[in-house]
Order: structure tokens, then C-alpha cells, then sequence
């Protein structure tokens, strides 16, 4: 047995996409569902359970189990986001890992196994859960509105707005469906990088969505009511949709990372005045904004003369000026990675310039921070007209000269009404109300998982 199965309770296996923004709401859904009396069982390949399955134990004391799956990728690679981009966890999900799962589910006990709970980006699992007979629950770890966007292709490509391989047709704003917001169609969440990756990406989400809708239900990481009139493009193929987000909010107190954390920010802000620092995280997938950008950004920064934390890998500091980390040393703190919440907690930190990630962008949230927004990349584009038009909470940054930042530093950080709106959304977000209403959604949930799988005799 992979597991402890001794008390007899039903096991969820839970399947996340393999990138750090995935696999921690997957972790914190995994936390959620033990205190229904489930045994949270979450899978993921080696090169990642490597570095999480010790934190993940201790941080919970054991009510998660973390299993290890092999990749098929090179043990020597330590460095989880080199030599391991897109198309190569593409690849090895579906190429090797959907053998890997099956074993692993074949050589349990299925008859104790609820069910399976499947971030939609690794739709492979999916089909695997098909196979054996175990049912499936889908799990999206981003904002409602951008599964409302992507399950509109076939509508896009019905408009003639993109091409059969997504690409796009015309220029400007589009809005993907009635009443949603605007959205510059260059910014569609698969057009990164050639045409031909464009197209690679367009296939991938299609397939994705295709697969999906073989799904009874989706548990997405929001907070009810997150955008007006969100709908699917066909709500007859589409899962029940469940809001039991934002995830943030749940589980375990320690940050549960891929990598070590720099809590030296933390001493270090104690010495700054409140709301005077402006933190800088540009996230953990992909390469952040590109050495010219970093480049400007330091220089930027350093002129402006305000306190910053700026979260900047050792592999991204190549755009950094000769000597700048000590010579701007007493002005600002520069670390590979940071305890976010902790930095977003505290009084000292006045603003957060963001790729405007989901994680990220709740988090911001429910620390009362208003945001600096230059998305980089996938569903970013679509948070950031959310932050910056619907909620109004954030400003864009369209570049990184000094009067960039000191403008867009200046508007959010001496805007009384955007904090009063601030306010207001962070009620929404994670007041008793909306708590209340997430636990019930996530008990309707399983009482349509026990009543859709009632030969199970659930241990409850």
C-alpha cells in the first residue's frame, strides 16, 4: 500500500498540474477535504515530490499523503523550472505519467477510493480516472472568468475571431462572451511565444476543454459570485460548478514551496515605515519580464529612492546593473524567494507590483494591497482587467521607466477610494458570509459525490 489506510476512511486522490501556482490550491483543497473525513491522497511526479513531500508531512502531521509518481525526466536537473518548460511536462504527462497513475490506482484498494480530483490543466488524468472506473471531479485553480474564456473556442473560432488554430483574426479588445469584460485578443491565454508554439499551446487547451467535458463537477479556487453572468459555452456538456475558493485562505500556516524561503525580508521590513514598501514577485513559472525590463525596473527603483523587497531568482539577475544588489543594499532587499503572505501581511508593505497570477492576486486580496499589474503571460491579462477595470483595486504598468513607477506607486498607494474598494472586496472575498457559503458549496459537493456513487459506503 502506498497510504495508511487504517481508519478506514475514503481516500480522494488528487491530481495537480506539476507548476508551484497549481500544486499549492491543490494542496490546500487536499487540507479542505480532510476535515470532511477524507483521506487526501495527492499525486506528483518525482521531481517535485522530491522537494514537497517532507514539508507537506510535517506541515499536516501526516493528513496528507504525498505519493511519487516517476516523470521520465532527468534526475540530475535540480532546477525545477529549467530544462522542464511547457511542452516538456506536456509531454511527459501525457506520454508517460498516465501509465504511471493507473498502476497506482490498480494496485489500491478502488473500492475505498471516493473519488479522483484532477487540476483540468492535467487532463490526462481524466482519462485515466475514466479508465479505472473512478470517478472524476474536475479542479480549476484560476478565476471562473477564465474557464468561461477558454470553454469559448469553439464560439471564438464560430465568430471568426481566431483561426481553427487559435490564431487571431483581428486586432483589438474582444469580449469573449456577453457582458464579460474586454479583452485585447493578443492577449488570449495561449499566444506566448512563435506561431508554432501559439499553435502548440491553442491545441493543448483544446484538448484540455474537450476532455473536460466528460466532467459531472468543477471545484474552482474563487470566491462565489467572483464576476456577473459567467457562463459556459454549452451548459448542457459542463460539470456542476462549484465555488470554494479562494484556497489561500485554507490549510496549513506554513508555506508549502518548491523552494527555500529568504525570511530575512521579514527582520528587514520591521526597520521600514508602514505602507512604505513596495513588494516586487513576478511568480515562479516562467521568466519574469526579460533583462531589458529587469534592467529599467532596477534602475527605476533605485531612483525613486522608496524601500522595496524584490523576489528575483539567481538565474533572473543577469539584467541587474553591475553592483546594484550592494549599492541599493540599504534601500531595498532582493531575495530568490519570499514568505508572501508574511511580506503582504505586514504593515510595512504599501503596494504589490505582480505579474497578477490568481495565488497572488488573492492573496493581494485578502492582505488589503492594492496591485501594480504587468501580466506576462496565460490567464494573467484576464486578472489584470479584472483588478484594474471591474474591481478596481490596481493600476497597469505598461513599462518600467521611472515615471512609470513612480506614477503608478503614487496612484496606488495615495487613492483613498481604491483602498475603500479594497476594503469592500476583502469582505467579499473572505468575510464569515462568504466562509460560510464556501462550506456549503463544498457540502453540496460531496453530498452529489455520495448520491452520484451510492454503492460506496462512505465512512463519514
Amino acid at each position: 500500500m502506498v497510504y495508511d489506510n487504517e481508519s478506514k476512511k475514503k481516500t480522494i486522490i488528487l491530481v495537480p498540474y506539476p507548476a508551484q501556482g497549481h500544486v499549492t490550491p491543490m494542496l490546500k483543497l487536499a487540507s479542505s477535504l480532510s476535515t470532511f473525513g477524507f483521506q487526501p491522497v495527492v499525486v506528483l511526479p518525482e521531481f517535485i515530490h522530491r522537494s514537497l513531500a517532507d514539508k507537506v508531512n510535517a506541515a499536516t502531521k501526516g493528513g496528507i499523503v504525498c505519493v511519487s509518481i516517476p516523470d521520465g525526466l532527468d534526475d540530475d536537473d535540480e532546477e525545477t523550472n529549467k530544462g522542464r518548460d511547457f511542452f516538456v511536462i506536456e509531454r511527459v504527462m501525457e506520454d508517460y505519467m498516465p501509465g504511471q497513475l493507473a498502476r497506482l490506482i490498480r494496485n489500491n484498494n478502488n473500492n475505498n477510493i471516493a473519488c479522483m480530483v484532477v487540476d483540468v490543466l492535467a487532463s490526462w488524468a481524466i482519462e485515466v480516472g475514466r479508465k479505472c472506473g473512478v470517478p472524476v471531479a474536475g479542479f480549476w485553480p484560476a478565476m471562473l472568468a477564465t474557464y468561461s474564456l477558454i470553454s469559448s473556442i469553439p464560439e471564438l473560432i464560430q465568430r471568426g475571431l481566431i483561426s481553427d488554430s487559435g490564431l487571431p483574426q483581428i486586432q483589438g479588445p474582444i469580449s469573449f462572451q456577453q457582458d464579460q469584460s474586454l479583452l485585447n485578443i493578443d492577449d488570449l491565454p495561449w499566444l506566448i511565444g512563435t506561431q508554432a508554439a501559439k499553435k502548440a499551446r491553442f491545441k493543448f487547451w483544446a484538448r484540455t476543454m474537450d476532455r473536460s467535458r466528460s466532467l459531472h463537477w468543477l471545484l474552482v479556487n474563487t470566491f462565489p459570485n467572483e464576476s456577473q453572468n459567467v457562463r459556459t459555452s454549452n451548459p448542457e456538456l459542463s460539470p456542476t460548478i462549484y465555488s470554494i475558493g479562494p484556497l489561500s485562505s485554507i490549510g496549513p500556516s506554513e508555506s508549502l514551496t518548491f523552494w527555500k524561503e529568504d525570511g530575512s525580508c521579514l527582520g528587514w521590513l520591521e526597520q521600514q515605515k508602514p505602507n512604505s514598501v513596495i513588494y516586487i514577485s513576478f511568480g515562479s513559472w516562467v521568466s519574469p519580464i526579460g533583462e531589458a525590463k529587469v534592467r529599467s525596473l532596477a534602475l527605476a527603483l533605485e531612483e525613486l529612492r522608496s524601500p522595496f523587497i524584490w523576489v528575483l531568482g539567481p538565474g533572473w539577475r543577469d539584467g541587474l546593473p553591475k553592483g546594484y544588489i550592494e549599492r541599493v543594499a540599504k534601500q531595498g532587499k532582493i531575495v530568490a524567494w519570499a514568505p508572501q503572505v508574511e511580506v503582504l501581511q505586514h504593515k510595512g508593505v504599501g503596494c504589490y507590483l505582480t505579474h497578477c497570477g490568481w495565488n497572488s492576486t488573492m492573496e493581494a486580496i485578502q492582505c488589503k494591497k492594492p496591485l501594480l499589474c504587468f501580466p506576462v503571460a496565460g490567464d494573467q491579462a484576464l486578472n489584470c482587467e479584472y483588478i484594474v477595470n471591474v474591481w478596481k483595486i490596481g493600476v497597469k504598468m505598461n513599462g518600467f521607466s521611472t515615471k512609470d513607477v513612480n506614477d503608478g506607486v503614487r496612484r496606488v498607494m495615495e487613492d483613498r477610494e481604491m483602498k475603500k474598494r479594497l476594503e469592500a472586496l476583502n469582505a467579499r472575498v473572505v468575510g464569515e458570509k462568504v466562509n460560510l457559503e464556501v462550506k456549503d458549496n463544498m457540502l453540496c459537493f460531496i453530498n452529489d459525490l455520495k448520491s452520484s456513487v451510492n454503492a460506496l459506503q462512505f465512512n463519514l
